[in-house]
């Protein structure tokens, strides 16, 4: 099996560098204060160096990337469970190792094994939210170790935006309906890295202020700062194109234009249309610094080249060395060994969903690249009957380039182009517009049968529908259904309540304003 060695060494070192941070929050109290003065000297000895702050702000974005939070339950399994896009079979409810699947798919969080998982995802969002916060106390203090101000506000800036990003998923995950809420939910907003303090909770408007409020203080840093104005995101994948090698690889971190595509998205979720609608738009025409697109869509080309996460139109994603390993045992991806079937474990689509997947593109079987390059379509169940997997996350180890592993095959998409375009054509006052950007979408995709939009109303329908699509195990849906207060899910026979959508806190969690 070909591996990127550099990336594996790289990987070990920072994850075992975040764990100087991050292991006491995940202890008792006890625990926690007889290690205080040993994490204290920790943080003391880290950011004395240039060095120990390009390393801590690597070890967040390895935290990021764990299994707990966006390297596979935010993304590919638990909140696509709870937005009922994984197929379990009845015989299945029982079968160890599915409980959990199964009762949040019911959005049955009173449950130990839904509880479990949900307290594993706050863990690992606010373990990165920590190491974060630990970067923006020290360089508030010991900045002047980074003698390039440059890269000070590049590393201040992505530690603001890596903050932001998770503090957004909590609001998303636990926090009340932005729109119409009858329940009201405070929430903790970090700023803290001591161990003995706890968070300030927040209510819902105060909550968003200090979110906002981290976003632009992200976007101000690294509007000066960030090398991509004046490289391109092609150049910055081939170090020698910088001077400083901190500056390679923009988007596997939340450079200037990832933060305002996060920007975007937030105000989406807030029902902020217009400020949405501007930013995407922005966004989409954005040029390099070569006077070229910043991105494109890139279906065609990326899925010819067999690059199944779509890299090349992706704003920020994640690289994970072993994704090969473990998403595919989960989803099976582009296996077709004779042991190779959707087991009651893995998450897959029965024949049925697959085709109504696809029901409002009529004709999609021909040529749409999605359709065609996405899916194991040959897999089945162990019952014998058709069970498509997702390939997004397979790559073809025996034919993959070793050069194009960390940028191209081993990545998590967090932000692509296509979502600035969904946004555009949902927020859109013209439907001459939308009809624009859906046409410029679909030609990404091969597709040429669609039917136009002839009212707003129409466009909007079909974008939930295309964000089902696009981004099936990339954790979008769960929270389109929330932000529109949906009453039902495709797949779903329960009637969708407000309750589902508010997933309560782990009951270890202490609101000191109660």
């Amino acid at each position: 099996m070909k591996i990127n060695m550099r990336y594996k060494r790289l990987a070990a070192r920072t994850s075992a560098l975040l764990l100087a941070f991050s292991s006491f929050l995940l202890m008792s109290c006890d625990d926690m204060l007889d290690i205080r003065g040993e994490n204290i000297q920790k943080e003391q000895d880290q950011f004395e160096t240039y060095k120990g702050f390009r390393d801590a702000l690597t070890g967040c974005y390895m935290q990021m990337g764990s299994t707990d939070i966006y390297g596979m339950n935010l993304t590919m399994t638990n909140i696509e469970n709870m937005a009922c896009l994984w197929y379990t079979r009845v015989e299945y409810r029982l079968t160890k190792g599915v409980e959990e699947r199964y009762y949040l798919t019911r959005h049955d969080y009173a449950n130990d094994y839904a509880r479990t998982a949900i307290q594993s995802m706050y863990k690992g969002l606010f373990t990165t939210i920590s190491s974060a916060n630990m970067i923006l106390k020290n360089i508030k203090e010991k900045g002047n170790e980074i003698s390039d101000a440059k890269m000070r506000d590049m590393i201040e800036g992505e530690a603001y935006a890596i903050r932001a990003y998770c503090q957004f998923d909590v609001l998303r995950l636990f926090g009340q309906l932005p729109q119409n809420s009858t329940r009201s939910v405070s929430l903790p907003y970090s700023e803290m890295t001591s161990i003995d303090a706890y968070p300030s909770y927040y209510n819902f408007s105060d909550y968003v202020a200090r979110l906002k409020s981290d976003l632009e203080n992200a976007e101000n840093l690294l509007k000066n700062s960030d090398p991509i104005f004046n490289n391109t995101f092609e150049e910055l994948n081939n170090p020698y194109h910088v001077l400083d090698d901190f500056g390679y690889y923009r988007q596997s971190r939340l450079n200037y234009w990832a933060v305002r595509a996060l920007h975007a998205r937030m105000a989406l979720y807030l029902g902020n249309t217009t400020e949405a609608h501007q930013i995407a738009m922005e966004i989409i025409n954005a040029k390099g610094s070569d006077g070229n697109p910043l991105v494109e869509l890139s279906g065609t080309s990326d899925l010819q080249n067999g690059y199944n996460g779509l890299p090349n139109e992706c704003l920020f994603y994640l690289s994970k060395y072993d994704l090969n390993d473990y998403a595919n045992v989960t989803m099976v991806g582009g296996r077709s060994d004779s042991r190779a079937y959707a087991g009651a474990r893995m998450c897959y689509l029965s024949g049925d969903m697959f085709n109504e997947l696809y029901a409002s593109l009529p004709g999609a079987t021909a040529s749409h690249n999605r359709y065609l390059n996405w899916w194991n379509r040959t897999i089945r169940d162990s019952f014998g009957m058709l069970a498509p997997t997702l390939k997004k996350y397979w790559y073809d180890e025996d034919h993959a380039n070793n050069d194009d592993l960390l940028t191209k095959h081993q990545i998590i998409p967090m932000i692509r182009l296509s979502e600035l375009y969904m946004i555009a054509i949902e927020t859109s006052t013209s439907v001459e517009e939308a009809n624009r950007l859906y046409a410029t979408y679909m030609k990404s995709c091969d597709f040429a049968l669609y039917t136009p939009f002839t009212t707003l109303e129409d466009a909007r329908a079909e974008i939930m529908n295309e964000i089902r699509r696009e981004f099936i195990g990339e954790g979008h849906m769960f929270y389109a259904y929330k932000r529109t207060n949906a009453t039902s899910m495709m797949w779903s026979d329960d009637v969708i309540t407000e309750d589902n959508y508010i997933v309560p806190l782990p009951s270890t969690e202490y609101d000191p304003n109660k």
